[in-house]
């Protein structure tokens, strides 16, 4: 599912160059639950922005699900990235102007495929299974924060991604919602065979995983 070689991703500042990413491979299996561990400023979501697509590398390659992400168009790698990868960041990212069912629609509207009524149906379909059949008409300030994840969730899945990309989902919620939303998580990537990719600080998360991936200062640690 995901291959990195010679991973790397330089930072211009002040003092000079600075490696966020200093040179890592990576290989994660697909249908895998992999966690992403290190303290703050060790490199996890620069690595995490490059295996999404998000940010260029310096240098190396990443490959997702056989395609060379950094080798394609701006337009292509743009039409992967909706098709192919779900994302799930640490604050919730709905716009607030939409109603929960337009957000988690949004991005299989963007994707022009299907027909409106077929993705807006999908959409309230993945909201119920998050348990929020009722709040399909809310918009984002109207429910909890738990509940703008779960939403997230359904967004991510909209498309039926092949990979997952979860950067701290749960740090700003309280413990029960944490729980709840981490087994959201797990649930799909156990039921539906998604690869689940976590980066986070919490080591009781972590240790759920099936790969755990230790990083300081840029690279891959014991």
């Amino acid at each position: 599912m995901l291959s990195c070689r010679g991973l790397r991703k330089d930072y211009v500042t002040e003092r000079g160059e600075v490696a966020a990413v200093a040179g890592i491979d990576l290989e994660i299996a697909a249908g895998r639950y992999a966690a992403i561990i290190g303290r703050s400023g060790s490199g996890k979501s620069s690595l995490m922005a490059m295996i999404g697509g998000l940010s260029r590398p310096s240098q190396g390659q990443v490959t997702v699900d056989g395609i060379d992400i950094w080798g394609l168009s701006e337009n292509a790698l743009a039409a992967f990235r909706n098709k192919r990868i779900g994302y799930v960041f640490q604050f919730a990212s709905l716009l607030p102007t939409l109603r929960l069912v337009d957000n988690v629609a949004l991005p299989a509207m963007l994707g022009g495929g299907a027909r409106s009524s077929v993705t807006y149906a999908r959409a309230a379909t993945l909201l119920g299974q998050m348990g929020l059949g009722d709040h399909l008409d809310a918009y984002p300030s109207e429910v909890s924060a738990g509940e703008q994840r779960r939403a997230v969730i359904a967004r991510a899945l909209i498309n039926e991604p092949a990979l997952i990309l979860a950067d701290e989902p749960t740090s700003d919620l309280d413990e029960q919602t944490e729980i709840e939303i981490m087994d959201e998580l797990m649930a799909v990537n156990r039921e539906r065979g998604t690869t689940l990719i976590l980066v986070t600080h919490n080591l009781a998360l972590a240790e759920q995983a099936e790969q755990i991936v230790h990083i300081a200062h840029g690279t891959i640690v014991p």
